[in-house]
């Protein structure tokens, strides 16, 4: 695994293109996974690139590795359920705009039919035009408001995503929309439905004054933040499997574990 995590190390502060630095890149490795601050960027190295690249994220566009965990994710919460994807319905909440996940999770969706999609933001930051156009083409129902109490009721899944407070232009900007998009367990009491699934693709803010996600909702059952982390690492292996074509090999070298658990540790 060779990694370069910061872009200010890297030779692109010389001047080289991203052209130049993925055909370098491509040289020496069998599948890069790459993330970028400027929307189009990874499509751009990949056309330069000789190996396949993932898209880990490309400014508020896409986060196509994400939104399969995701899909991953509701699929298994609401197969606890008994309920399948089509015919569910789901929150959007919070800055829509710039949350590349809810843009590629959106994507995803119009693979199945009858989806009903409450997307909860400010006028400002509202999901893109040509996504909420395209879900309505595709037969799905779309409800866009500002009203989030009315917004939660009823659902199946709610997924909140955090105020992109990097691409404002300060942080003062980001701050007028933080509390007005806030779920903790009172507001989850109140209006959600007593097996609605709480969604978030993290980080969350968990500094008080951010009025996000509450810490509060930990012990709540129907918050999924880490099962969908959990189910990040499986969808991630499977995306390497499938690109490198090793699939046929997981079955003779696979092997349980026995140091993991997914029940809390408790300290004494």
């Amino acid at each position: 695994v060779r990694e370069t995590t910061d872009v200010k190390t890297s030779s692109i502060t010389k001047g080289e293109s991203l052209y130049d630095t993925a055909r370098v890149i491509s040289g020496y490795s069998d599948v890069i996974v790459m993330r970028h601050p400027q929307a189009g960027s990874v499509e751009e190295f990949a056309r330069a690139s000789r190996v396949p690249v993932i898209n880990g994220g490309d400014g508020p566009n896409e986060h196509p590795s994400q939104a399969l965990l995701d899909l991953y994710t509701i699929k298994k919460e609401l197969a606890g359920q008994e309920r399948g994807i089509e015919g569910m319905k789901i929150a959007m909440v919070g800055d829509l705009k710039h949350g590349r996940t809810v843009h590629s999770l959106s994507q995803l969706l119009l693979q199945y039919d009858n989806v009903e999609l409450t997307l909860i933001s400010p006028q400002e930051l509202r999901m893109p035009a040509e996504i909420v156009t395209t879900l309505a083409e595709r037969g799905h129902r779309v409800v866009e408001t500002e009203d989030m109490e009315s917004g939660l009721a009823g659902n199946d899944i709610v997924y909140l995503t955090r105020i992109q407070e990097e691409r404002f232009t300060n942080r003062m900007e980001a701050d007028i929309y933080r509390g007005r998009f806030r779920l903790n367990q009172a507001v989850y009491t109140r209006y959600c439905q007593p097996k609605t699934v709480i969604m978030h693709p993290l980080p969350r803010d968990s500094r008080a004054e951010a009025n996000e996600l509450d810490n509060d909702l930990n012990q709540n059952p129907g918050l999924a933040i880490f099962r969908q982390t959990d189910n990040g690492v499986l969808i991630r292996m499977a995306l390497f499997a499938l690109i490198l074509d090793v699939v046929h090999t997981i079955d003779h070298t696979s092997s349980d574990v026995g140091w993991y658990t997914d029940r809390r540790f408790k300290f004494v």
